[in-house]
């Protein structure tokens, strides 16, 4: 059975070297520059939940993303809402996969749908997943309401043919599975 990467779990792996030094690198000041194509996820999060945001990039960059982080970016200035969606739109643009770390934490986010709609407009929803996160690792219910319901999950689990437990993107409606690491490359 799959699960989700718990709180804990999640903030354990953020407080490695490797994910605090991820989460410098994290902003996407080249992007305007001479390497447009550097990133290639986009990972949308609440500010509720940035105390998981390390884990969740080291995971995805462990598995091979290159990800952008928007809080990490010295180009956001956070009083003109204008600037900051004309940026976030470029940059979404440019990375070829879109992951929304979701938990019932950032049911309240208000920047949190619109940029899942946009990476789903941009993408294509066979490019976006959602990586839940909960306080235990089978809170899964809430992940599976309303928009959330639409795409895949990042999920630790096994898959048939393959041995030991790896992260995966799942299709919990078909239940069937690819590796995060041909997700991300493809």
């Amino acid at each position: 059975m799959p699960v989700f990467a718990s709180y804990t779990d999640l903030r354990k792996w953020g407080a490695e070297d490797k994910a605090q030094r991820l989460l410098k690198e994290a902003s996407l000041e080249s992007f305007s520059g001479s390497r447009p194509n550097e990133k290639s996820v986009f990972l949308s999060h609440s500010t509720k939940d940035d105390d998981l945001v390390g884990g969740v990039a080291l995971i995805l960059q462990n598995h091979g993303g290159n990800v952008y982080i928007d809080h990490s970016d010295p180009s956001i200035s956070e009083d003109n809402c204008l600037a900051i969606a004309a940026h976030l739109r470029v940059v979404i643009h440019g990375c070829r996969k879109f992951v929304m770390l979701a938990s019932p934490r950032s049911k309240d986010s208000t920047w949190m749908p619109w940029e899942l709609g946009l990476g789903d407009g941009i993408h294509s929803p066979v490019n976006v997943a959602i990586f839940p996160s909960a306080e235990t690792i089978v809170d899964m219910k809430w992940s599976e309401r309303e928009y959330l319901g639409l795409y895949r999950r990042i999920v630790w689990g096994t898959q048939e043919g393959q041995n030991g437990f790896m992260w995966l993107v799942w299709d919990f409606r078909t239940n069937t599975a690819e590796k995060l690491s041909n997700w991300l490359a493809s």
